[in-house]
């Protein structure tokens, strides 16, 4: 059963996104005044877009969420990690146990992983890209999300796309694949190749956690197929810089 709000019923709660009266919302909101009681807590009310400003005002609302079940047995919701103005936006399934003791994306083996795959190409986790999910919670025995999770978690992903506003957007996974574009193929069918969505470049990479599956770095094999995905990656980024850094005489 999910729970029930804490907070004002479902009219009221959609009551408060009548911006014709409130035009002066995005201006005179600042983390310390930011009122997590004001958002949308039921998964049937869309959280609209602008809502949130920072990513400390996404945290503080996800922390409080019960949108789904998943938020009665979470220990920290997992927002994000890296730079929030960064030109590589990562995006995973879901939390673990790692991540949910620490409140951080990607930091258990995986992310030790990851890390290591974005510094081949000279790529920083804390410089150049922000890691997120597509849920912030962390799914009991770490199954894989359901529809409905991913649903009512995906107003905060959104707002953190659009935070961030990434050049080029990296899945993780069939999960994130399917979670922000609704492509249903799977990873090894559309792995390194560039996908648009909402007018950004994405490319579905493998999960980390599946090249720890598959360790070996043959010809062919994940380990070098993804070796493939991120040089594809590093030059893509290249040439966007370049081409904002040109000058037209």
């Amino acid at each position: 059963m999910i729970p029930q709000s804490p907070f004002m019923s479902n009219e009221k709660q959609l009551s408060l996104f009548d911006w014709s009266n409130n035009n002066d919302y995005s201006e005179s909101t600042s983390d310390s005044d930011f009122d997590s009681k004001l958002i949308p807590t039921d998964a049937k009310i869309p959280i609209p877009s602008e809502t949130y400003q920072t990513m400390e005002q996404i945290a503080v609302h996800c922390n409080q969420c019960c949108r789904c079940e998943l938020g009665e047995n979470r220990t920290n919701a997992v927002i994000g990690r890296g730079n929030p103005q960064a030109e590589i936006m990562i995006i995973g399934e879901a939390p673990g146990q790692n991540e949910d003791e620490q409140g951080l994306p990607f930091v258990g083996r995986s992310g030790q992983l990851l890390d290591k795959i974005l510094e081949s190409v000279e790529l920083s986790s804390d410089r150049h890209v922000y890691i997120s999910n597509a849920i912030r919670c962390r799914p009991p025995e770490n199954r894989t999300p359901t529809t409905q999770e991913i649903e009512a978690c995906k107003p905060y992903l959104l707002e953190q796309i659009r935070l961030v506003d990434p050049k080029i957007i990296l899945l993780t996974g069939a999960t994130a694949v399917k979670a922000l574009t609704g492509e249903k193929r799977g990873i090894t069918k559309i792995r390194g190749q560039w996908l648009e969505w909402e007018g950004r470049l994405c490319m579905p990479i493998f999960h980390p956690a599946y090249l720890l599956r598959n360790p070996s770095r043959d010809p062919g094999k994940p380990k070098w197929l993804m070796w493939q995905d991120i040089q594809a990656v590093k030059q893509k980024l290249d040439e966007l810089e370049g081409e904002n850094n040109s000058i037209d005489f």
